[in-house]
């Protein structure tokens, strides 16, 4: 699996569970949705993922 599909899977992973703690737990949950989409957004623009970075250095995982 490359970097750019597991970067896909955690955020809509992280999406999903913040809403499921938003409906379940406590409202606020909503602003890590937000921060997760904010990400998104910002990635595309600037071409630069903290994810990614992190995905670079920890588990050495392939492009």
């Amino acid at each position: 699996m490359t970097r750019e599909r597991i970067i896909r899977a955690i955020a809509g992973s992280f999406i999903l569970i913040s809403l499921i703690l938003a409906v379940k737990v406590n409202i606020n949950w909503l602003w890590f949705t937000a921060f997760v989409g904010a990400n998104l957004l910002q990635s595309s623009i600037t071409k630069w993922c903290l994810m990614d970075d992190i995905l670079k250095k920890v588990f050495k995982v392939k492009d």
